[in-house]
């Protein structure tokens, strides 16, 4: 059993927060050019070396912005590489990742790529990323991806304007052949704030259908932000809180990633938070230990506590293999241990308070 205590299932490093693109649900507000106070190629090495402290294989996402950004991504990506971290990235569909930066980041170790791809349709992708052609851009540096032997993950955001695209991409993540869709489900922070996120009844009928998807697929399915993921499962397997062992929940269940437990997120600057979504500081690589950032900083703990959680999400039967969304919580109320909004389950004998739409704090 990984222990989400010790170790984070994955680490993100937030490698430049410069991007070409302005994304209309951009949790980072990104602009072109690059902050004076990046993290450096030696800061940035002596990060990976931290994060190899977590233990052999840890996984670790170079992201941004877009961290093709910057020109020592091969040299950073060799060098985790080279100390046994498995190294990923989510750069941005331009026309900056080419056939031939593909093949250099590949040669030096990278062993998967994220793309975000929102739409089946070119023009609706287009404009939620402001920019024409990027749809384009972005499946053609798919198919190089899978040609260089790398293993390829889509990333599709939830909100209320894409959630209809869903089956198109859904075809699309099959065509291009990826190892697994990686679905995202709106947290309102950055520019995201401005868009409309999908009811909490339409959020459990997506998941329900992606579990089917799920079944049907060649490729895997993980959901983000949204643990609730777990519970639908369970509900559609028909699976009783009761059935549930202590602490594991019922055969087949994969652990939660949830921010601070099992997730990390190191951002430009080095600053280390629970999660991009949840920017609450505990400390800075550049003065603090990274391993000891996330074992022991209250923050972290907290997060981890499932006693410690309020609101239904508190007294809700599914928490230990729930848990709600934190990093919602503290964007929609300000609090990461209260109730996650977009979950529509009231807990048996709750008689709290229950929020009408996503956005009610």
């Amino acid at each position: 059993m990984f222990d989400t205590s010790q170790r984070p299932i994955v680490l993100v490093w937030e490698a430049s927060r410069a991007c070409d693109l302005a994304c209309d649900h951009c949790r980072a507000e990104a602009t072109p050019g690059r902050h004076p106070d990046e993290l450096t190629t030696a800061e940035g090495k002596r990060l990976l070396d931290s994060a190899r402290e977590f233990g052999d294989g840890q996984v670790v996402v170079l992201s941004g912005g877009d961290p093709l950004k910057r020109d020592d991504l091969a040299e950073l990506i060799a060098h985790g590489d080279d100390i046994g971290l498995r190294m990923a990235l989510t750069p941005s569909g331009t026309a900056s990742l080419t056939r031939e930066r593909i093949a250099r980041l590949a040669d030096a170790g990278l062993r998967r790529v994220a793309l975000s791809i929102d739409s089946g349709d070119p023009a609706v992708h287009d404009g939620y990323r402001g920019e024409q052609g990027v749809f384009e851009e972005t499946v053609r540096a798919a198919r190089w991806i899978r040609e260089s032997d790398l293993g390829l993950q889509v990333n599709t955001t939830v909100c209320e304007r894409t959630v209809d695209e869903l089956p198109a991409v859904r075809e699309l993540v099959g065509d291009l052949d990826a190892v697994r869709w990686s679905v995202f489900f709106l947290v309102p922070v950055g520019r995201g704030a401005m868009l409309d996120p999908v009811s909490p009844e339409r959020a459990d009928a997506v998941m329900d259908w992606l579990h089917g998807v799920d079944d049907d697929s060649s490729f895997a399915i993980k959901t983000t932000e949204t643990p609730q993921h777990t519970r639908v499962g369970l509900e559609r397997r028909g699976v009783e809180p009761a059935e549930m062992a202590p602490g594991v929940g019922a055969p087949a269940t994969r652990p939660n990633v949830r921010a601070g437990d099992g997730f990390a997120f190191v951002n430009h600057v080095g600053d280390v938070t629970p999660s991009g979504f949840l920017p609450e500081p505990a400390g800075n690589v550049r003065e603090d230990d990274l391993v000891d950032l996330y074992r022991n900083a209250d923050l972290f703990q907290r997060l981890r506590d499932r006693d410690a959680l309020t609101g239904k999400c508190g007294a809700c039967e599914f928490r230990d293999v729930c848990g709600g969304s934190r990093s919602r919580a503290y964007a929609v109320a300000g609090d990461p241990l209260a109730s996650d909004p977009l979950c529509p389950y009231v807990p048996e004998g709750y008689d709290g308070p229950v929020p009408d739409r996503v956005g009610d704090a």
